[in-house]
């Protein structure tokens, strides 16, 4: 059988929007359950680090240089600065994937709490740690913020070295992208449109088609001479493109706070673009007075309800941890009047740490996609995974729109090859 990527298109993603997310149901707004986090059920503790998923191998560092008085910053760097410099964490740093274009575009934003100084890059090119270069225009700049070409020439000044952060396994995923899916790309009026409307309906068998086009994928993911047992990685990131970030907030034990957030934004986005994670009070927030927060996922929904901001802002009036981000994640749920034909496509996680240690991860879906469960880190004495607190019933989709592998396909022998 012969399908066409357009084909393709018209006939996945209608069928996943007729047959609803992951084919679990989604449900109106609801209250969910009150979670287990330790600081909601135990007296909250100081130092705590609370930090994405993907910082755990480098909390247990991070926790020690700050329990023997190191700056809360500095131990936050330590955090995210492990993804950045990780080749094989495509979603930060070097081996970041690129945009449309294949080029590597890098965005951060930090907040030093006992100085209450800020700083901020934005569509950085050809520098490894912008978490560092953040740092770096909040220290030794009148400024805030410096973005694009001006934010590499100060990198470069200030002692960063140039490098070229495409690695050859990224390199070969965005090709694999370019050639095969280029179709499903960042233009034209994104979900937020009024007139964008779900595809139709298409009674084209889905498990046929996932699988033509898995084949067809992984023949040329071969063709490119991707390692064999990563082409079907590579495939999913084709198929979903990852939206990896990594936001890191830290609580001495003398209520010192600091946030900081990095990222390579969106895979194969247009070249340019900044989602939330340079933004001050969107990716990240921290007042020393009252917490700290910062966000993953869905940028320019988060920019829209300045999200970290937002959430210090409701723990300032009294909420606890998790009640503040819940009500910064029912914002997002407005702006799209609970049309969860929309909805489906946006996911947001919100990392929140109040001064006297409470914490709590809230998300809009329940997991990811491919059926995870959204996790993220804690050290508060032990190092932990725990799972965030949901606001909505069910899994999100991806965007741009493919829906996910039906589970017989999952089954099948050859998908787990």
């Amino acid at each position: 059988m012969t399908l066409s990527r357009r084909d393709f298109v018209k006939t996945s993603v209608a069928g996943a929007v007729a047959a609803g997310v992951a084919g679990r149901e989604i449900s109106a707004l609801a209250e969910p359950a009150q979670p287990g986090h330790a600081s909601q059920t135990e007296a909250p503790k100081r130092p705590t680090i609370i930090c994405a998923r993907n910082g755990r191998p480098y909390v247990e560092a991070a926790y020690a240089f700050l329990k023997s008085g190191g700056d809360t910053l500095e131990a936050g760097i330590r955090v995210v600065k492990g993804p950045e410099d990780d080749p094989n964490d495509d979603s930060v740093g070097l081996g970041g994937l690129p945009n449309e274009e294949g080029v590597v575009e890098l965005d951060s934003c930090c907040m030093h709490g006992p100085t209450r100084r800020a700083g901020s890059v934005g569509g950085v090119r050809n520098i490894r740690n912008v978490s560092m270069v953040g740092k770096a225009v909040m220290e030794h700049t009148g400024h805030v913020m410096l973005v694009g070409e001006g934010a590499e020439r100060f990198a470069v000044a200030m002692g960063f070295p140039r490098e070229n952060l495409l690695t050859e396994r990224s390199r070969k995923i965005w090709m694999l992208w370019k050639q095969l899916n280029s179709d499903r790309d960042w233009w034209g009026p994104g979900i937020a449109d009024p007139n964008w409307k779900p595809p139709t309906l298409d009674t084209k068998p889905q498990a046929e088609i996932w699988r033509d086009r898995i084949q067809q994928l992984l023949q040329r993911a071969s063709d490119l001479q991707i390692e064999p047992e990563f082409q079907m990685a590579a495939v999913r990131r084709v198929l979903y493109p990852p939206t990896g970030t990594i936001h890191c907030s830290v609580l001495n034990e003398k209520g010192e706070m600091s946030g900081i957030t990095t990222t390579s934004g969106l895979a194969f986005k247009l070249p340019g673009r900044c989602g939330d994670s340079p933004i001050i009070g969107a990716g990240c927030y921290t007042d020393q007075d009252v917490g700290s927060a910062g966000a993953t996922g869905s940028g320019e929904e988060n920019i829209k309800v300045a999200g970290a901001h937002t959430i210090v802002e409701n723990m300032r009036h009294g909420m606890s941890p998790q009640e503040a981000g819940l009500d910064a994640l029912k914002r997002i749920v407005r702006n799209y009047n609970r049309d969860m034909n929309k909805l489906r496509f946006v996911d947001m996680i919100y990392y929140i740490l109040r001064k006297d240690g409470a914490y709590a991860g809230v998300c809009l879906w329940e997991g990811s996609s491919e059926g995870h469960p959204h996790q993220f880190t804690v050290h508060d004495g032990t190092a932990r995974l725990e799972v965030a607190t949901p606001l909505l019933k069910g899994y999100g989709q991806s965007w741009p729109p493919f829906p996910t592998i039906p589970e017989e396909l999952k089954k099948d022998s050859y998908y787990l090859k």
